[in-house]
């Protein structure tokens, strides 16, 4: 017996290879201007813990007198500058793909900071910096008492 092209199971089957394919095209278009766009840098890791965060930043090459670590409230700037490489007499690039310059970055913590007791340390190209939650914005345990 041959199969009808125009059943409901095969247009069934049709919408769907067709809603897929446009899945696919639409998600090629969203990730594509993406993927072209610079890396924000530096490269950033974020974690919280109930008594604080914790940040990372991937820096290698900057001097740590050339870095700006700021609180208020509940964010938190790095700015900062890495120098280029300097070329001596006759010397020129052939490949040259790490950046320098000036960069800033910002982000919101879900949580006020004790900026008086921030810590921030420089190893191997990674800056830590810690960031201890206010002690009016941790949140407070509720005795319960009964009449």
């Amino acid at each position: 017996m041959l199969s009808n092209p125009f059943s409901v199971r095969s247009s069934f089957r049709e919408m769907e290879r067709l809603r897929r394919e446009m899945n696919d095209l639409f998600e090629t278009l969203d990730r594509g201007p993406r993927m072209s766009l610079a890396t924000t840098y530096p490269a950033m890791n974020v974690w919280t813990n109930p008594d604080g965060a914790v940040v990372t930043a991937e820096l290698p090459g900057v001097n740590p007198d050339d870095l700006e670590i700021s609180v208020q409230g509940d964010t938190l700037t790095l700015r900062g500058a890495r120098n280029p490489e300097p070329l001596n007499e006759g010397e020129a690039f052939h490949r040259r793909e790490r950046g320098s310059g000036k960069f800033q970055r910002a982000f919101q913590l879900p949580f006020a900071v004790d900026a008086s007791k921030v810590e921030a340390s420089y190893e191997l190209g990674v800056l830590s910096i810690t960031l201890p939650r206010a002690e009016s914005d941790k949140p407070k345990k509720i005795q319960v008492t009964s009449a």
